[in-house]
Formats: C-alpha cells, structure tokens, sequence
C-alpha cells in the first residue's frame, strides 16, 4: 500500500448474510485518499456509499480486504484500537447533524477532545476557537433547538475538525438542507479543507457538488469507478 495515502482500501468485500440469503454489497473495492485531497463518491440509492463509509472507519467491519489509515492497519486492530484512530485521525458529519440535544454547541464539540483525553479547560479553548471558524462564535453557549438547520450543521463539521484530524469523512452532509444553506455549508467544507490540510471524503447524491471536488468515485454494482 501507498506511503502517501490518509485513507486507503484493497480488495475490500463487504456481504450482508440473513438465513440461506446472502447480499454482496461491496466487491473488492480498491481506493485511495491523498494528503488534503477532496473526493466525491456518487450513486444510487442503497449502492452501499453508506456501507463504504462506514467499513472504511472501522464502524463496521468489512467481510475481506485490507484497510489502512495513515499507514495503520485497520483490519488488523480490536474495538479499542479502532475507536481510538478513529479519535485521532478522523472526522464524520452525516445528514443529521448528531448534536446531542442536551449539550450546548461548545459541549458538543468540544467531547472528542474530552473522549480523547484532553483536560476540559483546553477542550472548551480549542472547540471555541473551531466554532468561531465556522462562524459560531456568538453561539457557543445555544444548544441544538435553538439553532437553525444551517448553524446546527456548522457545529457538526466544528465537532468534525476540532481534532484536526487527517481526513474528513462526510455522509450526504448537505441532504436535509435547502439549497442556498447547503451551498453555504459546503463551500465552508472547502475551504477548511484548503486550511487545515485535511482530507475529505464525501458522499453525495448533488452532481453540483460532487464535480467541484477533485475527483469522482461512482459506485455502482458494488464495485467504484472512478468518472
């Protein structure tokens, strides 16, 4: 496998068996991602982007292949381990921005640097200093309910990045926005990406979207095409 590569799969199989019925969702799947490259995955509904994702953060475990990030075996690593490069390397916003309700927009970004281990005064610093890259800096103290679908959104990619981790992965980040907001929220992907120097790996249903990232992977019939 390629020194280079944040992100990186060979011949990854994920199948999906209940009784005698056996569903091959993933088929040998081989893809990179390179230092501060942004790539776009397309495809049908229930293609298996989702699955993709979610094999390559170790989320789920995939049925064959090899998985490596930042040059560590995924495949090889337990639960424990796993969780604990996921912390360190990566970043996830999915459609639902995932903020827990109860928490104020600081607390929530501010807990993977907790669950990493940080002490509470520098993780309360750093994830200030996120949201006020993303344009939260008036909001820190509102939780969830009182923030609209866009700002809840920005706190999500805030919680991404506070670890400054080596690569992003977004799930359809802008599906439950309109079009205007989702604009806003993506361009702000970007250029955090040109800033910090992180990786991103998106998957998209907006061709709009996916053809100003820096290539496009299609997935389709279990197998990704590059287009």
């Amino acid at each position: 496998m390629s020194e280079v590569s944040v992100l990186e799969c060979r011949n990854l199989v994920r199948t999906f068996s209940e009784g005698s019925l056996r569903v091959e969702v993933l088929k040998g799947i081989d893809m990179s991602l390179k230092p501060a490259e942004r790539v776009a995955v397309i495809g049908s509904s229930g293609s298996g982007k989702s699955t993709l994702l979610h094999c390559l953060s170790g989320l789920d475990i995939a049925t064959a292949g090899e998985i490596q990030i930042g040059g560590s075996s995924l495949t090889k690593m337990n639960e424990r381990q796993r969780g604990q490069l996921r912390n360190r390397t990566m970043g996830f916003v999915y459609q639902f921005h995932h903020l827990l309700p109860e928490f104020t927009a600081l607390e929530n970004v501010a807990m993977p640097l907790l669950i990493g281990g940080s002490d509470i005064a520098s993780a309360r610093r750093q994830a200030g200093d996120t949201l006020e890259k993303v344009g939260l800096g008036h909001r820190l103290e509102h939780k969830p309910g009182e923030l609209s679908g866009g700002e809840r959104q920005r706190a999500a990619i805030a919680r991404a990045l506070v670890n400054r981790p080596r690569c992003m992965l977004a799930d359809e980040p802008t599906g439950n926005l309109d079009h205007k907001t989702a604009d806003q929220v993506y361009q702000l992907m970007l250029e955090l990406n040109r800033d910090a120097g992180t990786s991103l790996l998106m998957v998209t249903h907006d061709l709009q979207l996916a053809e100003k990232m820096d290539r496009i992977l299609h997935l389709k019939d279990g197998v990704l095409v590059e287009e």
